[in-house]
């Protein structure tokens, strides 16, 4: 499978150097608004070809698949302009600014009979069948309830800090602790109820957020651009508790008894960045002539966005995006 990469920046450095390390996938093409960029970028990762033009770049017919690696303000644009020229696309979280976008899109995609995919890594992952199986065996009695933190002083970046790049936490380091709890507890959200703190642009610098499932479940989760905490989440069950190090690429999960004590740790398995997996699951789509990933449907990606709009119509938060038809 030939893979193109558009956005030059840091997170597609990542992927580049991950797809030079699988064996079914070629790192292709890379474009970005400068073509010198683009050039170094290619040297660097060893991708055959480079664009300084999205539109020059989708116009290569060898291309079997888009990864779109830039901010989530542009992911909208982006990805019709992919689907336009005939590409599958597979684009980073935060799938789009709001659920309105994202439905969008996925039509457009479902019509055209191309495949669309969110970029939420931990969706793909093994270590996701790890903990469900956990749950699942029952090695903590019955979950009751969840707490994830995911804090990093991203405030001052520009993606992060302008209400026109649809900034704050929520898109985009709330969006993994959403997710982690959507993975484990899959039932039906009965009550949402959140807070935040926003800053002088309008944007949410930290939030929590609680939320309550039909089947009595409770999750407590919290997110800042200000400050650092450790990526953590905690499961409670009525037996004991789960602890996962770092709840967007797990590398362990701690299995603790009644009495609090360790009892058990389980490793998930060694990889070479975890971004292969949601690339192989696009190959595998691709192949199946699938127009969804299963680990990540398209009701799973319209459910997220909608959740994150609810969440800021609570506090007040709007970009300009959400005015437009």
């Amino acid at each position: 499978m030939k893979m193109a990469i558009l956005g030059a920046g840091h997170i597609a450095g990542t992927m580049a150097s991950t797809i030079s390390a699988m064996r079914e996938v070629e790192a292709y093409a890379i474009a970005a608004r400068d073509l010198d960029r683009a050039k170094a970028f290619a040297e660097k990762y060893q991708i055959r070809k480079a664009f300084g033009s999205y539109e020059e770049m989708l116009q290569d017919p060898e291309i079997d698949l888009v990864y779109i690696a830039t901010p989530h303000s542009h992911h909208y644009e982006q990805v019709k302009l992919c689907l336009e020229h005939g590409k599958n696309v597979l684009c980073e979280k935060a799938f789009t600014v709001n659920a309105r976008q994202a439905k969008e899109i996925l039509e457009t995609a479902k019509a055209k009979g191309l495949l669309l995919t969110e970029a939420i890594w931990p969706r793909y992952m093994p270590s996701r069948k790890l903990l469900t199986g956990l749950l699942e065996e029952g090695a903590i009695g019955t979950p009751h309830s969840l707490t994830a933190n995911f804090c990093a002083p991203l405030s001052q970046q520009p993606r992060n800090k302008y209400p026109e790049l649809a900034g704050g936490a929520l898109l985009d380091l709330g969006v993994y602790t959403l997710n982690f709890v959507c993975m484990m507890f899959p039932g039906e959200i009965s009550s949402v109820v959140s807070t935040a703190c926003l800053s002088d642009l309008g944007v949410d610098d930290q939030h929590s957020i609680l939320l309550t499932f039909a089947d009595g479940k409770t999750a407590t989760l919290h997110a800042s651009q200000l400050g650092v905490s450790p990526h953590d989440a905690r499961i409670y069950g009525s037996e004991g508790y789960l602890q996962v190090d770092n709840l967007f690429n797990p590398k362990e999960i701690q299995i603790f008894d009644r009495d609090l004590k360790l009892s058990r740790t389980v490793l998930a398995p060694p990889q070479i960045s975890g971004y292969e997996y949601e690339v192989e699951a696009c190959r595998n789509a691709i192949q199946h002539g699938w127009l969804e990933c299963p680990d990540m449907p398209h009701a799973e990606t319209l459910r997220m966005m909608r959740l994150m709009d609810t969440i800021r119509e609570q506090w007040g938060m709007k970009y300009p995006m959400d005015e437009m038809p």
